[in-house]
């Protein structure tokens, strides 16, 4: 079992075996899982009281410098996560169900959303909870087309509003461009948000975005194209949680939380500018404790 990859923009043409892979994300054909578990740190219309369902894949197409999940999505993959099967992956999604989930909640799912498309195909009907897709936004877009009808929820990040940044901190030519076709798209499947008695997400789009210190006019320009551009019934997300991890080596503007002045400064923008449709992290959510634990 192998084919040559070219699921992401990347377009890496690159052989996928059973066991490796030789792309940006280096996975194999079958998926590697490196975490299933209910997560409580998710927007609070998808983790609720009970969590997020969160199956969290190994590797990504991305390779961000500053990733807080870094151990399982860059550096040396071979012994992170476990290579399983498609049912073990539906069996996954039942117990998590079982447990109370909310929701299930694929993190970080490009490099195997034809995996989600079979388990989905196959088992939708039977989950009876919203599926998540919780994406960096770095997706072909004719992927995203054939998971309409499976898909409840998007949940895609809008990183950056320039190439100069993309390249620089991702690697990822073009991804302002190809985010933001992306999130038309998603919105064209799921429409606008809609939530049950409890305030728990059915179906929706929520546009995230993290603040990097040193890039608020990279995040202002992100708010200020989502005003412009965006419905107001899909959901915008700003993350304040930014803590140094990863690869920093080469950029030491990213060597240090967020301060008090970028945070000031994006709030007030979003105050002055109405940008209500959604939530705003605290400073106080830029701490190792939120971040989970892959061991």
């Amino acid at each position: 079992m192998e084919f040559l990859c070219n699921i992401c923009p990347r377009k890496c043409n690159e052989v996928r075996t059973v066991d490796k892979g030789n792309g940006i994300c280096r996975m194999p054909v079958l998926p590697k899982i490196s975490r299933y578990s209910l997560h409580l740190w998710e927007e609070p219309c998808i983790s609720g009281t009970n969590g997020s369902g969160t199956i969290f894949f190994t590797g990504c197409n991305l390779q961000c410098v500053y990733c807080q999940n870094y151990k399982i999505t860059s550096g040396n993959l071979d012994n992170v996560g476990q290579i399983k099967t498609k049912q073990d992956i539906i069996n996954m999604c039942y117990e998590l169900i079982e447990k109370g989930a909310h929701n299930i909640n694929f993190v970080t799912p490009t490099h195997y959303s034809y995996i989600v498309k079979q388990v989905l195909d196959e088992h939708k009907k039977d989950f009876k909870v919203p599926i998540v897709y919780n994406t960096g936004g770095y997706e072909d877009i004719e992927q995203i087309k054939k998971l309409e009808g499976l898909i409840d929820v998007y949940l895609p990040d809008l990183k950056y509003a320039s190439d100069d940044i993309a390249i620089k901190y991702s690697k990822a030519p073009n991804y302002f461009d190809i985010a933001t076709k992306n999130i038309f798209e998603m919105y064209k499947q799921v429409g606008a948000c809609e939530f049950d008695n409890n305030g728990i997400i059915k179906k929706g789009v929520i546009v995230r975005h993290l603040i990097l210190p040193n890039n608020v006019k990279n995040t202002i320009k992100v708010l200020q194209w989502c005003k412009k551009n965006l419905p107001k019934d899909i959901l915008i997300s700003v993350m304040a949680q930014y803590i140094p991890m990863g690869n920093l080596e080469n950029t030491p503007e990213l060597q240090r939380k967020i301060n008090k002045v970028e945070y000031n400064r994006v709030v007030k923008f979003m105050l002055e500018n109405n940008i209500e449709n959604g939530y705003i992290q605290e400073l106080s959510s830029a701490s190792i404790k939120y971040v989970p634990d892959f061991k």
